[in-house]
C-alpha cells in the first residue's frame, strides 16, 4: 500500500445532483442528500462527477455545488471536484475556478472522444496538475472515454508533484498491483462491485454510486480492512451485492441511483436531464426485483421503499445547457 498521505478520505460518494422535476438543480435536495452521505459514514464527496450528470451541468452549477458541499460539509468530509473538460483550456480554467470555490481535491477525467494519444493525455494531466495548488486524482474510466491510461502513462504521470491518486474503473486487478509497486499513488476503487477485491489488494478507498443510497456498509467495509478484518469485510460487500448490482446492472447508475433514492424519500425528483432518460418499465422492473433481495444492511431501511415509475419517465431539458466540450 502506498505511504502517500491520504488527504481525499476513504469513503467517497460519487454524489447524484438532485434535481426538480422540471430538470432545475433542487438546492435544498443537494444539501440535504451531502449532509445525508456524511451523516451514513462518507469522508469523501466527489461532486459533478460522471454520477453527477457533469455532461448537462453548467459550469456556474458546477462551482455552486463545490460551495454548498464545501459549506454542508463543514470540515466533516473532503470536497472532490470531478469531470473535468475535453478541452484542456476549459479544464484548467473550470478546476482554477474550482479551487476559489473551496474543493479541496481534483478529480481529471481522460479526455474522452477526442481520442488522444497517451502523449496527448499525459499533457492534458500535467497542464492541469500545474495550474492548481490542490491533489488531483486521475480518472481511468475508458469504457465511456475510449481510451485507458496506459501503465506507462501512469507511472510518467505519478512524478508530477500534484498528482497523488487514480480512480481505477478499468478492472485490470494486475495492473493495480503493478502501478502499487512501482509509484507512490493511492487508488480509489471507481467500480462498486469490486470495492472490496481493490482494497484486499492495497487501494485506499472507493468512489461510489452505490454509497448514495447506503455508505455505511462501505465504511464497514473499509474500517474492517484497515483493521485486517477480511471476515466482517467480506461479510458487508456480500450483503451489498443485491443493492450494487440494482445500482449498476439494468441502466446508468445515475439514473438508478435517483430511482433509488426517490423511491426511498431522500430526493424529492428521480428526474435526469437529457440525454439521460429514467428507467423504462422493464428495467424499473428488474431494479425492484433486485431491491426485493437486499437484506439487512446498516443504515439502510427498504420497508418504505415506494418507487413512482411514472414521476422517473423521461429525461428533462434544463433552461440553460451546459457546457459539454
Amino acid at each position: 500500500m502506498s505511504t502517500t498521505s491520504n488527504p481525499f478520505g476513504q469513503v467517497l460518494v460519487a454524489l447524484v445532483t438532485p434535481f426538480t422535476a422540471d430538470g432545475e438543480v433542487d438546492w435544498a435536495g443537494v444539501e440535504k442528500h451531502i449532509d445525508d452521505v456524511i451523516t451514513d459514514g462518507a469522508d469523501g464527496i466527489v461532486v459533478t462527477g460522471t454520477t453527477g450528470e457533469t455532461s448537462t451541468l453548467t459550469d456556474p452549477e458546477k462551482l455552486r455545488l463545490v460551495e454548498v458541499g464545501k459549506s454542508v460539509a463543514n470540515g466533516r468530509a473532503k470536497i472532490i471536484t470531478g469531470g473535468g473538460s475535453n478541452e484542456t483550456a476549459h479544464a484548467i480554467e473550470l478546476y482554477k475556478a474550482s479551487e476559489k470555490a473551496g474543493a479541496d481535491g481534483v478529480m481529471i477525467v481522460t479526455p474522452y472522444y477526442n481520442k488522444p494519444t497517451q502523449a496527448g493525455i499525459l499533457t492534458h494531466f500535467r497542464m492541469i496538475a500545474d495550474a492548481t495548488d490542490l491533489p488531483v486524482i486521475l480518472y481511468d474510466i475508458p469504457g465511456r472515454t475510449g481510451v485507458p491510461i496506459r501503465y506507462e502513462t501512469i507511472l510518467r504521470a505519478a512524478k508530477h508533484p500534484n498528482i497523488l491518486a487514480i480512480k481505477d474503473a478499468k478492472g485490470d486487478f494486475s495492473e493495480v498491483s503493478r502501478v502499487l509497486n512501482q509509484t507512490d499513488l493511492l487508488y480509489f476503487s471507481g467500480d462498486d462491485a469490486n470495492a472490496l477485491p481493490h482494497l484486499a489488494i492495497g487501494a485506499s478507498g472507493l468512489i461510489g454510486v452505490t454509497a448514495n443510497i447506503a455508505a455505511a456498509p462501505y465504511r464497514v467495509i473499509v474500517d474492517a480492512v484497515n483493521a485486517g478484518d477480511l471476515t466482517a469485510a467480506t461479510a458487508a460487500h456480500m450483503a451489498l451485492e443485491p443493492l450494487v448490482r440494482a445500482v449498476m446492472t439494468h441502466v446508468p447508475g445515475t439514473v438508478a441511483a435517483k430511482y433509488i433514492l426517490h423511491g426511498l424519500g431522500r430526493i424529492a425528483s428521480p428526474r435526469v436531464r437529457l440525454p439521460l432518460v429514467g428507467p423504462e418499465d422493464f428495467e424499473a422492473a428488474m431494479i425492484e426485483d433486485e431491491i426485493a433481495l437486499v437484506g439487512e444492511i446498516p443504515g439502510l431501511d427498504l420497508t418504505n421503499f415506494r418507487p413512482d415509475r411514472n414521476a422517473a419517465a423521461g429525461g428533462a431539458l434544463p433552461k440553460v445547457a451546459g457546457t459539454t466540450r
